[in-house]
């Protein structure tokens, strides 16, 4: 008996929880789909995912998950979509996706996700994001939650509806951190690149590009206000833009987000049309610092508060 209540003691001492499993799909594993490990899945596992192309989807509703490519070669989901929403819908907080593609989600709303965020902290790590109607969508309020994206590519994403905008490259709710660093958003085929109405919103190391015959409009939207860190990224406006007049963009559809600090530090921005454009058009009344950026083309540097330096 005393043997017993001092393991339980000591598993409820913290650091001492029992480790989750190593659960592994692909040919000859225990799960044959993605979807079936998802519900299986307990706070804690591990899903490592064998190279080849999955004509699946799932939804992850555990907690503290990691969800990861296992060996050398690809690891492709080209769903259905699950819930209407999107390949991977991440329902449970504290999730880390790695090494996996995502390609071609189409919904019947027109924004079919790559991955659909609704649990809370996520963190996605040397992932791709291939030709979906939105290559990464959230919860539209998660105001405690982090989404972290390292390392990864968002290529052909975003849709245009008779409407208006269907899906973009990457659209971010109300949460409390965005933090994109050492990605790619290139050739996304309509609405923006990057809209994120975080708090706070931060892309480093990155590249945001139109390509030649893509029609997305803004390169980055911070719609709503928040503080933003953009820095040491390089940004390109091509010939076909949906929106010729601007590049990176804050406060257009009002500033209901407090906002602090705007700080756009040794970027790299290239406009490739024939008209000018604007490289931070700033609506809200907080002065936007502009420093160590390198400007080609016709560009006037900001419109609106700040100081270029």
């Amino acid at each position: 008996m005393l043997a017993r209540a001092a393991l339980l003691l000591l598993l409820l001492l913290p650091g001492c929880a029992a480790a989750g499993e190593t659960l592994r799909v692909g040919p000859g594993e225990r799960f044959r789909l993605p979807s079936e490990a998802a519900a299986a899945a307990r706070d804690g596992d591990r899903v490592l995912i064998a190279p080849g192309r999955y004509r699946d989807c799932a939804v992850w509703r555990a907690a503290r998950l990691t969800i990861a490519a296992a060996g050398e070669g690809a690891v492709e989901i080209h769903g259905p979509v699950c819930e209407g929403k999107a390949l991977f819908v991440v329902a449970g907080p504290g999730v880390l996706i790695e090494g996996l593609t995502f390609r071609g989600a189409v919904a019947p709303p027109g924004n079919g996700a790559g991955i659909r965020a609704e649990g809370g902290d996520l963190t996605i790590r040397r992932s791709r994001f291939e030709d979906n109607e939105t290559g990464l969508l959230t919860r539209a309020e998660m105001p405690q939650a982090r989404l972290v994206v390292e390392d990864s590519a968002f290529i052909g994403n975003g849709r245009r509806l008779p409407q208006g905008c269907g899906g973009h490259g990457f659209y971010a709710g109300h949460w409390a951190l965005v933090s994109i660093r050492r990605s790619r958003f290139e050739a996304t085929r309509a609405c923006h690149h990057v809209k994120s109405r975080a708090a706070r919103t931060e892309v480093v190391d990155s590249v945001i590009a139109d390509g030649p015959e893509e029609e997305a409009s803004y390169l980055l939207d911070i719609p709503n206000g928040g503080d933003l860190l953009l820095a040491g990224s390089t940004l390109v406006k091509g010939p076909r833009s949906g929106n010729f007049g601007t590049a990176v963009m804050i406060g257009a559809e009002g500033v209901a987000r407090p906002t602090h600090s705007l700080r756009v530090l040794g970027n790299r921005f290239e406009n490739r049309q024939l008209l000018p454009t604007i490289f931070v058009h700033n609506r809200s009344g907080v002065p936007a610092e502009l420093e160590g950026n390198t400007l080609r083309g016709l560009v006037l540097p900001l419109l609106g508060p700040g100081m270029v330096r």
